[in-house]
C-alpha cells in the first residue's frame, strides 16, 4: 500500500479530484494548505499599501492505493495537475504498513 501525498495550485485540485474519481479512487483527504518554495511569494495591494505574501495558498490531496496502482495513478495525477509553469506541485509517495488482521 501506498500514500500518495499530492499538492497542487487550489485552481487545478478539481481536476485533480476528477482523475482519481476516474481511477475509482474514492477515499480522498483534502487540506487547504500554504507553502513557500521557489516562486517565493508575490506582492500584493490592500486599500492601496502593498504587502508581502510569502506563503501561497495550495490544495493538499492524500489518498491510499495499492502498490500495483500508485504508478499509473500518479502518472493520471500529473497529467491533471501540470500547468508547465513553476509551481505546479508535488507528490509524495510513501509505503503504508498495514497490520495483519489475524494478529489483533
Amino acid at each position: 500500500m501506498k500514500q500518495l501525498t499530492i499538492v497542487v495550485k487550489p485552481f487545478r485540485a478539481e481536476a485533480v479530484l476528477q482523475a482519481l474519481a476516474e481511477l475509482d479512487v474514492t477515499s480522498v483527504i483534502v487540506r487547504e494548505a500554504k507553502g513557500y518554495s521557489r516562486q517565493k511569494g508575490y506582492l500584493d495591494r490592500y486599500l492601496g499599501s502593498e504587502y508581502s505574501m510569502a506563503f501561497l495558498p495550495k490544495i493538499e490531496i492524500s489518498v491510499c492505493v495499492s502498490d500495483e496502482r500508485a504508478e499509473d495513478v500518479v502518472g493520471r495525477i500529473i497529467r491533471a495537475a501540470r500547468t508547465g509553469r513553476i509551481g505546479d506541485g508535488k507528490i509524495f509517495v510513501v509505503p503504508v504498513a498495514w497490520p495483519d488482521p489475524l494478529e489483533f
